[in-house]
């Protein structure tokens, strides 16, 4: 590992620990996430610390992805960490997206405010079920796009939009006639109308998750994200390196909840000794200890993966899916651990407890990837075996 992602981690993880952290009873941090006054707060803290945006160097260039792995986890220390130092979902992956595909033009209208923490955005692709639309099966996308003169006009539904509610930089998928496309919009725009914001099981995400409306949203043609048709090329571009981030954060948030237990257990006594020292509780944090450290190992080969200039579809579907059943494993035992006081709001540990229990469907639910894995190991088999053979 560089020195220079060393050093960003180091000052990342003293500004969580000791700036962050002190915010988590905050009442600003509501429901459906923190207040936007609450998130401005944290970063003006953060952009005078030097960790503003850590991930994105001061010439625009990005840190590896294992570089920006020991950022993120430092980050997500705390689940308002990601928020306070601009690493968050979705902007980190939109930034990351922009960044690849965007024009010249494109970054300085739309990605220069969001590196630089002024505003925040949203990634509009799922849509309702109960209409039939995308959701992990992005093929299904029924919102639609047409030419008209200079400007596509857009219209659908969306639903589980992250961050919609007061997001100022959108991208918007579609479908035209030659596949699906990319928009990059200005908002609050009237013609993207946020219906409701949803009440989830997590709460870390400023703005929520919303469903949201889009009737006949003008976008010039200048604004379309690379060229038509390619859109799913450009969403696995994103999303790969999305995947692991959130691994990345959410490892940060478990390592806490694990040290939140451990000094619970080292220090509560009952039935004549302290916890950790029943067979039962110190197992239960044993097993934390070990897979944390698989999860830590598992981000890093993927990392490595997409550092090679891979895509690395096939390993981030297997670092999300193992990762992500791990951290829930680990958040689960923290709770238990705790009894009565792992299932209050009277430290993160519960908090933890439920944002992991969604990122288990958030990026593609582990049965998906589990899926798209058993298609590959099929494939893989037909291409291996010759004719008529079988194995022994």
């Amino acid at each position: 590992m560089t020195d220079r992602a060393q050093a960003i981690a180091a000052k990342v993880e003293a500004f969580v620990r000791e700036t962050v952290i002190p915010y988590e009873k905050d009442p600003r941090a509501t429901s459906h996430g923190p207040t936007d006054e609450l998130m401005h707060e944290m970063r003006a803290k953060a952009r005078a610390a030097g960790v503003l945006t850590p991930h994105i160097l001061a010439d625009g260039s990005h840190l590896t992805q294992r570089e920006t792995a020991i950022v993120l986890i430092k980050s997500g220390l705390s689940p308002l960490g990601p928020i306070a130092v601009n690493t968050m979902a979705p902007d980190e992956g939109n930034m990351y997206l922009i960044g690849k595909v965007g024009s010249a033009e494109q970054k300085a209208r739309f990605l220069d405010q969001l590196v630089a923490g002024d505003s925040r955005s949203a990634f509009f692709m799922t849509e309702p079920a109960s209409e039939g639309g995308a959701g992990s099966d992005p093929s299904m996308m029924r919102t639609t796009c047409r030419l008209d003169g200079n400007h596509w006009v857009i219209n659908g539904r969306k639903a589980f939009i992250t961050g919609a509610d007061g997001a100022k930089v959108g991208i918007v998928m579609a479908k035209s006639d030659e596949g699906a496309c990319m928009f990059l919009v200005d908002l609050p725009d009237p013609a993207i109308r946020i219906e409701r914001v949803l009440e989830t099981i997590d709460s870390s995400m400023p703005g929520g998750h919303s469903i949201v409306m889009i009737d006949n949203l003008r976008v010039p043609a200048s604004q379309m994200l690379g060229a038509s048709g390619e859109g799913f090329k450009y969403a696995q571009v994103r999303l790969s390196p999305a995947r692991l981030s959130h691994c990345m954060r959410w490892l940060g948030a478990t390592i806490r909840a694990q040290e939140v237990a451990v000094d619970y257990a080292c220090r509560r006594e009952a039935f004549g000794k302290k916890l950790i020292d029943h067979e039962g509780v110190g197992f239960m944090l044993a097993d934390n200890m070990i897979e944390l450290q698989q999860c830590e190992l598992m981000i890093d080969w993927c990392a490595g993966v997409l550092d090679s200039g891979s895509l690395g579809t096939v390993e981030s579907s297997m670092a999300k899916a193992a990762v992500s059943e791990a951290l829930f494993r680990i958040a689960d035992r923290c709770v238990q651990v705790m009894g009565g006081t792992g299932v209050s709001g009277d430290t993160v540990v519960e908090q933890v407890f439920r944002e992991l229990r969604a990122f288990r469907i958030y990026d593609g639910p582990t049965e998906v990837h589990k899926w798209s894995l058993a298609k590959k190991i099929k494939r893989d088999h037909g291409k291996a075996q010759p004719a008529g053979a079988h194995a022994a």
